[in-house]
């Protein structure tokens, strides 16, 4: 599925209003439909007691329309109008109008959550504060701010997320009209405060603030409803961005032997850093890869051998600290000549002369490229040599990692974090996993993919070396490059929630992700549709 920026879906609204000439009261009223579909799925709606908390907007304007379909079912319904009846033009004021025909409770409410007296809109003469009326329904929907929220909230309008909030956590369902109110809908930042809904039904395609973090944590269960959108606006060419939702992989084949399955050497591995360079190779076999070479320091090869003995052996010349020496640039772009794909990086340490190692095999490598760990802060020395490279070559950095690639600061990374992937993608010519929940890939031509699965357990040390060596494995059983490292980043984030399923999300440890990989392979091999279907279904379609 698509997802869209803010800007994309005015874009969309504009088209379909102008090109197209669906009507904005079209559009509005299919929105609200759709909310009300959600809530009698989720609810039922006949008997119940709702709140509808509208703001001045165009996301109020869908709230009168939520309001009058409840009431249609059968539904007790009350509206709270936040901002001011004058503001609300076009499609939104026209239902306004229409609530205020059908005789629906109408109020604005005031500074500290309560009633204005005296305003036009309390055509019931009902004078109940708004708390107790949050606290006594069945259901809140949420429709104060849209999805183009730019400025922090507070005031009032942060008292009545408060009040919507507690009105939650008493009881009360809430759903959340095309992103919860006061989530940014282009970063998923917090604007200070944001309602935390039990349901979001977001319009036309998702928004990156209904699946980035932590905006994405307060959404709870994500609806679209395409409003009458045809395929050509909602899943155009031009939207660059979407939920991923990698390719199935080939079957084995029968009469296969280990170079039928991937001949990939790993350069990694530094004294003290045993772990990093059999964790990636090991997750490599594990996940499927058929021959795994090392590269490492000559006196680190008996040590990793010893616990994993199916790795084969290229001890290399070594620094006095105990890292890859330059002299063993001429022996490892030897094999890298005969490898499938090479993996470079993962405890490597950050020694000068270990990283101009790092520069040349990364300058002078024709084979597919994975740049993990050090191998990175090598390379932020020279990132531009990555566009002159002649092969593909793919990045996974953490946040970190990407500040020190680009120049920029960790927060700077994380407040645009879309933009930075698509932007420096493009620039290097590179495949980049920017690691983390619900990782993003970045391609070389601008798209970008939202991963879908993984848990916070995975943030715990060794995780990213199981990722490179599941990337390199479904490089290994076949895949292209792109639809390799897709379904490399789902499946690692897969053998997390396996294991997690087992172990709990506090207990997981590079082992327990690495160890779930053949569980993982064989789930994503046998059950390919449903996973994203099912389990991993960030958005259902209404």
């Amino acid at each position: 599925m698509k997802v869209c920026r803010v800007q994309e879906m005015r874009d969309m609204d504009r088209s379909a209003i102008e090109h197209l000439g669906i009507p904005a009261e079209i559009l509005m009223e299919n929105a609200g439909l759709a909310c009300c579909q959600v809530l009698q799925r989720e609810i039922g709606i006949r008997g119940r007691r709702f709140a509808v908390v509208c703001g001045g907007g165009n996301n109020g304007g869908d709230g009168l329309v939520i309001a009058r379909k409840i009431h249609s079912a059968g539904g007790r319904v009350r509206v709270f109008l936040l901002g001011s009846p004058d503001r609300m033009k076009g499609a939104a004021g026209a239902n306004l109008s229409i609530a205020r025909s059908l005789g629906l409770p109408i109020e604005r409410v005031g500074p500290n959550g309560s009633p204005e007296q005296g305003s036009p809109e309390q055509d019931s003469h009902v004078h109940i504060s708004f708390e107790r009326e949050l606290a006594a329904c069945d259901v809140v929907v949420d429709a104060v701010f849209g999805t183009g929220l730019a400025r922090e909230v507070e005031g009032r309008y942060a008292e009545v997320i408060a009040l919507i909030n507690r009105a939650g956590r008493s009881g009360a369902a809430v759903l959340s009209v095309d992103i919860p109110s006061g989530v940014n809908g282009d970063t998923g930042r917090i604007m200070g405060t944001a309602v935390s809904a039990d349901m979001t039904v977001t319009f036309g395609l998702p928004k990156l603030g209904n699946l980035l973090h932590p905006g994405c944590c307060l959404g709870g269960r994500l609806y679209v409803t395409h409003i009458s959108f045809p395929p050509a606006l909602y899943d155009s060419d031009d939207l660059r961005i979407a939920v991923s939702t990698p390719p199935p992989l080939p079957n084995r084949r029968e009469d296969g032997h280990k170079g039928s399955f991937g001949d990939v050497l790993f350069v990694a591995g530094a004294e003290s850093y045993y772990g990093a360079p059999q964790f990636s190779a090991r997750s490599f076999l594990r996940a499927g890869g058929g021959y795994a070479r090392l590269a490492c320091p000559r006196s680190l090869a008996p040590v990793v051998a010893a616990s994993a003995p199916e790795i084969v052996f290229h001890p290399q010349p070594e620094t006095e600290s105990g890292s890859l020496a330059g002299a063993a640039a001429a022996g490892i772009l030897e094999l890298a000549s005969r490898s499938d794909a090479v993996v470079i990086g993962p405890g490597l340490s950050r020694h000068e002369e270990t990283a101009g190692l790092v520069r040349r095999v990364a300058a002078e490598v024709a084979a597919p490229l994975l740049i993990d760990g050090d191998g990175l802060t090598a390379v932020s020395r020279e990132p531009d040599l990555l566009a002159r490279r002649t092969g593909p070559t793919v990045l996974t950095p953490h946040p970190g990692e990407m500040a020190g690639l680009t120049g920029m600061t960790v927060a700077e990374v994380l407040a645009r974090k879309v933009d930075v992937v698509q932007e420096h993608a493009r620039r290097w010519g590179s495949y980049i996993v920017l690691k983390g929940a619900h990782s993003l890939v970045g391609c070389p031509d601008g798209r970008l993919f939202i991963n879908p699965s993984g848990n916070s357990g995975m943030g715990t040390a060794g995780s990213g070396d199981v990722l490179n060596g599941a990337m390199a494995a479904m490089l290994g059983l076949g895949l292209p490059l792109e639809g390799a490292v897709l379904a490399g980043v789902f499946v690692h984030g897969l053998a997390g929630d396996i294991a997690a399923e087992e172990e709990g999300e506090d207990r997981l440890t590079a082992v327990s992700i690495m160890e779930a990989l053949p569980a993982a392979v064989r789930r994503y091999r046998s059950g390919h549709e449903a996973l994203f279907a099912d389990l991993y279904g960030l958005a259902r379609e209404v």
